[in-house]
Parts: C-alpha cells; sequence; structure tokens
C-alpha cells in the first residue's frame, strides 16, 4: 500500500524575508530557526504535543512580477518519486524539477498539474519537523 501522500511541507516565497518573519510571528507565532544559505528559514507551525506541518520561507528566485511563484508551495510525502513523476506525465502534468537529492532531507521532484500548480512530491529520509 501506498504512502498516503500528506501534506508534509509548504514553502513561502517573500520579497522581503525580514517583513514576512514579523508578519507570521505576530499572526499565528510561528518560530522561525535559520537554516542553510542566508535568509532561509524552517518555520515551526506547532509545538512538540502538536508539531503542525514543515514550513519554510526564503526570497523569491523570481520578483514578483507575473512571472514565478506567486503563492504557497506545497510538498507531499510519498514513498516513490519515480513512481509519482510517471504518473505525473501519464496523466497530463508536467515535471518541471526533475528527481533531486537534498542530503538529510530525501529525494524531491517538482511538477505543474493540469492547471498550473506547482506541486512537491519527496520521499523523506525522516519525518519533517513540524
Amino acid at each position: 500500500m501506498p504512502m498516503p501522500a500528506n501534506l508534509a511541507s509548504f514553502a513561502l516565497h517573500v520579497d522581503d524575508v525580514d517583513r514576512a518573519r514579523s508578519f507570521y510571528e505576530a499572526v499565528f507565532g510561528w518560530e522561525f530557526e535559520p537554516w542553510g544559505p542566508p535568509g532561509f528559514y524552517l518555520i515551526h507551525t506547532g509545538d512538540a504535543d502538536a508539531p503542525g506541518v514543515q514550513g519554510l520561507m526564503h526570497k523569491r528566485h523570481v520578483p514578483r512580477s507575473g512571472e514565478g511563484l506567486n503563492g504557497i508551495e506545497p510538498t507531499f510525502a510519498v514513498d516513490d518519486v519515480d513512481a509519482v513523476a510517471e504518473r505525473v506525465v501519464a496523466h497530463g502534468g508536467t515535471i518541471t524539477l526533475p528527481r533531486a537529492v537534498i542530503p538529510t532531507v530525501g529525494t524531491l521532484i517538482r511538477f505543474l498539474d493540469t492547471e498550473g500548480n506547482d506541486i512537491g512530491a519527496m520521499r523523506y529520509e525522516a519525518r519533517p519537523r513540524g
């Protein structure tokens, strides 16, 4: 039986990292942990008893101008990214990031669904922290 493909992670792409961090700390009480390159954060949406969903936040790769991602980038946990990639293509989606290994995290693909939504599927090495 395959993994149920639950939402495992989301990423916020922002123009101003400090402004967005302050906003989400004030609105939701999220905690931000620097991780990886400068301006890249893990977002802890819950606590030890109810960890929530792992979040990420970083500066947009492409300034918001009608091009690039202008929304939340979800990633779903799966058992087999290659099988998911095959099904994406077979059912009209487009692979935008072929199989990529992120050391200590897992193996990721990204794709556009039939409606142009940017979606990720990752085989995690360990369950994401929330």
